[in-house]
């Protein structure tokens, strides 16, 4: 029986990846996004807005899906606003896809917001958990639009007797412009704005994640995470971290990516720089940079998501994953993280959206 994919935020970062991976391994592949992307041949496009169940049955009305990887979610003012409007995303596509009977898989992409809590909560000091983060944590005893989407695929499988799994990586680093949460491309786009304005290479956040333990997750390696739990019966009803498969302190990885621009780098000198603050004032000078390399996006917004870097890199404790329960079931690949930024860098440096 062929396998017919509905990658859900094909657009982005994690769903882009995916795409190309499910057809590199002969899947019928199909990519939901309000605006999808129609660059992949391979890759059947299909436009819709998750909020609107009526848009939703109309754009799936002749597709029948093995498996859905949901991939994508909305940033909205307040917590309990992401929870509304996230839940409803989920909800409303495993309703209209219910009377089908065609779902025997659906992949849930959240995140290790899951334990840090969500983002008004991120660095209170009554939400930080125990280090390396595990699967088998509690949830905290706040709201968290990551739980009401899990709930939300929970409810379902019970109905519609689907298995599941959830992805928990830990910040993404991967291509995609517009995307609300990407550190590799935006310190890629900061690193330009520093080499061609004089500037050093500042580090913007916290003592802690300078000197800590850290890790991250690869674009490619969570597509490979994602086809793995669907297709692998022991993995199947489970939830799961997944990163690169390695530490590292970011006092080290920040000189490596500074020598890759060729730029000198500044480390933490006891006050944290808010990324978000230092690139305010710089969308005139990523134009003229953008008109003077012949780049092709001139909004520093479309590249740029300081607010997510700054999160990141500001917390008050390290933060790393737990990696057991995948390696104990089987899934054993690996990626260099230094690989993942310098592959990212050379591949925004050949679509022509750096310097």
């Amino acid at each position: 029986m062929t396998n017919i994919a509905l990658v859900v935020g094909s657009s982005g970062i994690t769903g882009s990846n995916l795409a190309e991976k499910l057809i590199s391994k002969g899947w019928k592949t199909y990519g939901l996004a309000r605006n999808p992307d129609k660059t992949n041949d391979n890759l059947h496009p299909i436009a819709a807005d998750l909020l609107n169940p009526e848009s939703l049955k109309t754009a799936l009305a002749d597709l029948a899906p093995t498996h859905i990887f949901f991939t994508s979610w909305m940033r909205n003012e307040t917590e309990a606003e992401n929870i509304r409007v996230n839940s409803a995303m989920v909800r409303n596509l495993l309703d209209v896809l219910s009377p089908k009977k065609s779902v025997q898989h659906v992949a849930l992409v959240t995140g290790l917001k899951h334990y840090l809590g969500p983002f008004e909560a991120y660095t209170k000091a009554g939400t930080l958990p125990e280090t390396p983060v595990r699967e088998e944590h509690p949830r905290l005893e706040i709201e968290n639009f990551y739980y009401a989407q899990e709930d939300e695929v929970y409810a379902a499988a019970d109905r519609d007797g689907f298995t599941w799994s959830i992805h928990r990586p830990h910040t993404v680093i991967g291509q995609a412009v517009g995307n609300l949460m990407n550190m590799g491309t935006t310190l890629a786009v900061y690193a330009s704005i520093c080499k061609e304005t004089g500037r050093p290479f500042t580090w913007p956040g916290s003592s802690a994640q300078w000197n800590g333990l850290s890790d991250v997750t690869d674009a490619r390696i969570l597509a490979e995470h994602l086809i793995w739990a669907a297709t692998t019966p022991s993995a199947q009803n489970e939830a799961f971290n997944i990163t690169n498969g390695e530490v590292f302190r970011w006092s080290w990885l920040w000189q490596q990516l500074a020598t890759w621009f060729d730029i000198p780098a500044r480390g933490f000198d006891g006050t944290i720089h808010p990324l978000e603050e230092e690139i305010a004032g710089d969308q005139e000078t990523w134009k003229n940079i953008a008109s003077r390399y012949n780049l092709k996006e001139s909004n520093l917004d479309r590249l740029a998501s300081a607010w997510h870097t700054d999160l990141d890199l500001g917390r008050p404790i390290e933060v790393m994953t737990d990696m057991s329960k995948s390696r104990k079931l089987g899934f054993t690949q690996y990626q260099s993280t230094k690989d993942s930024f310098f592959d990212l860098f050379e591949q925004l440096r050949k679509d022509r959206l750096i310097p």
